[in-house]
């Protein structure tokens, strides 16, 4: 199984949005939160070149937020991503 990490804040409509949808698919993943942590804010945007929330990455591969984390299982793209088949999600 592949390696999720998401960066978060605890007032963000659509990283609630993201963990609901990674825990439809059963995924465990590791939650950052960078609410009131400006040097792991800084480490997220570093990695991601992005500066909203969420930030989702697959094995160390940035995807993008909960909109794009849509789109990829919508074309099954991130079951692909997850390292498993469309019928085990």
């Amino acid at each position: 199984m592949a390696k999720v990490v998401i960066y978060t804040t605890s007032y963000c409509p659509y990283c609630f949005g993201a963990k609901a949808l990674l825990r439809s698919k059963n995924v465990e993943f590791e939650e950052i939160d960078v609410t009131d942590d400006p040097a792991q804010r800084a480490e997220m945007e570093r990695l991601s070149a992005r500066r909203t929330v969420p930030q989702i990455f697959i094995d160390a591969h940035p995807i993008g937020g909960y909109d794009e984390a849509r789109r990829l299982d919508a074309i099954g793209e991130l079951d692909r991503l997850l390292g498993r088949s469309a019928e085990t999600s």
